[in-house]
Order: C-alpha cells, then sequence, then structure tokens
C-alpha cells in the first residue's frame, strides 16, 4: 500500500518539484477543476476581510490566526494557478481571476457589518468547519486520483493545509464565549454551508476558468448549468471514501458522532445527490 507523504505546515511554493511536471500525464477534466479551484482559492482576502470583521472584539491573536490562514489559502491558488498554467500555457492566472472578480462578490463580503452571516462566531465557525472538510477531502481525491507528479504533490500538500485549518476552526468554535448552538441550530448552519455550492461561487469560478474571454457572447454564464458541470467534474475525482471523510469531519462539527448512523445517512445522501447532479449535467 502506498503511503502518502506528511507536509510540514509553511511551506512556499519554491519547495514544490515543479522541475518534475509531466505533460502527457494531464488530463483535461482534472485541468479544467484545477483551474476552478485555483481562483477560489486565489479570493482568500476577501474571506480574510469579512473574517476579521465578525472576530473584530476577540483577542488579538483570533486576527493573527486569520492572516495567517489567508496567507495559506492565497498560495494555494497561486501553486494551482502555477500547475494550470504548466498545463494549459493559454491559461492566465490573473485573468482568469479579474473575471471571477468581476463576476462574484456576495454582499457579506462587500459590506462593513461586524456580526456573521450565521448568526453568530459559533456559526461562523461550523461554516469554516463544512468548508474545510470539503476542500481537504476534495485535494486528497485529486491527490489520489492524478498520475502528474507536481499535481499529486501540491494537492498532498494543500490537503494537509485543509485539514491542519479544520483543526484550527473547530478549537476556536470550541473556544467562544458565546451561548452554545442546539444540536438542530449547528446542524442546519451546516446543512446551509453545504446547500451554498449551488451558489455563484463555484459555478462562477468553473466559467470564468474554463471559458475563454472572446466566448463569452456565444457562451453565456448560467449558473445551474455551469453548477452541474462542475459537479459533474468532481464526480470523476472524488471516490465514496473522500466522501465519507468530508462527512465524518462535518459531523464532529456539529456534535454528531462522526461513526453514528446520522454520518452514515449523511454520506450516502450526499454520494446520491453528487451522483444525480454529474448524471443531469
Amino acid at each position: 500500500m502506498a503511503i502518502s507523504a506528511v507536509y510540514a505546515q509553511g511551506w512556499s511554493i519554491d519547495e514544490v518539484s515543479w522541475e518534475l511536471f509531466s505533460p502527457g500525464a494531464v488530463d483535461s477534466t482534472m485541468l479544467a477543476a484545477i483551474k476552478a479551484a485555483a481562483l477560489v482559492e486565489y479570493n482568500a482576502p476577501d474571506y480574510v476581510a469579512y473574517l476579521k470583521r465578525v472576530f473584530s472584539n476577540q483577542p488579538p491573536e483570533a486576527l493573527t490566526w486569520i492572516e495567517e490562514w489567508g496567507t495559506e489559502e492565497r498560495q494555494h491558488g497561486v501553486a494551482l494557478g502555477r500547475w494550470a498554467e504548466l498545463a494549459d500555457p493559454s491559461f492566465k492566472l490573473a485573468d482568469a481571476f479579474a473575471r471571477f472578480r468581476k463576476g462574484y462578490s456576495p454582499a457579506h463580503f462587500a459590506g462593513n457589518a461586524a456580526h456573521s452571516v450565521r448568526g453568530s462566531r459559533r456559526g461562523e465557525m461550523i461554516a469554516r468547519c463544512v468548508v474545510e472538510s470539503g476542500t481537504s477531502s476534495y485535494y486528497s481525491a485529486i491527490r489520489d486520483s492524478t498520475d502528474e507528479p507536481v499535481l499529486k504533490e501540491v494537492a498532498g500538500r494543500i490537503s494537509a493545509d485543509e485539514y491542519r485549518h479544520y483543526k484550527l476552526f473547530y478549537d476556536v468554535l470550541r473556544k467562544q464565549d458565546e451561548p452554545e448552538l442546539s444540536f438542530l441550530k449547528r446542524l442546519w448552519v451546516a446543512i446551509g454551508r453545504v446547500t451554498e455550492s449551488d451558489d455563484d461561487e463555484l459555478a462562477y469560478a468553473y466559467y470564468a476558468a474554463n471559458i475563454p474571454a472572446e466566448q463569452e457572447l456565444d457562451k453565456p454564464y448560467n449558473r445551474k448549468f455551469y453548477s452541474r458541470l462542475a459537479a459533474k467534474t468532481s464526480m470523476t475525482i472524488y471516490r465514496r471514501k473522500h466522501i465519507r471523510k468530508l462527512v465524518q469531519m462535518v459531523a464532529k462539527a456539529v456534535g454528531a458522532d462522526p461513526h453514528g448512523r446520522l454520518a452514515d445517512w449523511g454520506e450516502a445522501i450526499l454520494w446520491r445527490v453528487m451522483e444525480k447532479r454529474a448524471a443531469s449535467a
């Protein structure tokens, strides 16, 4: 059985073995997914600004870890973008990101409100745990699915970072001095964040990354279509074991047994939903 490398926190772009890049091992479907992921990860500064407002009245170290988290997320976008540019020289991260930012700007990022759209800092941390669960499992799936050595390394490094981010947000969740949320409220926040995968962020990232600007008139953006197309792409990468890990991490964040019946049901339902969306694309 192959043993995955264990990557230390605080790695840099220069540590990646870029010289091992193998053009013949690039898969077109995987490339499309990486281009989209690069834009989402590179957009970290907006999340940093938002979280710093939400935690503005917390101890100074809270703002420090938000900044550190954002720096690592931004680096993920740079690394994925650099790989995509190697795999497809016509792709330019800066240009694609400019189009993405022009078409995607959620209201809570643009405002100055110092409250979480989840209703509380606890709710915000549950939502962040859901996101990190998804990204950690997603990059693990990419690592396991690709034969291209540089992408395998980059995905492994990012997956390790995202798992550490999950643990960070989980620890912050437990340390909040706000009243504890009921189990149903925690579950509702988590489900709400999962369903947001249908919003414009992932769909428009896929569109901006993979539809050239000169084709926009012939291929206008349609959220439903590109959301389904992104889901179909993900289904070529995910395996059931990755979904299981994702759901177990989310279950822990909401206070459920990661190995209990609720997690089993969640895994089965999520896998079925993903299959259905992929088939309809």
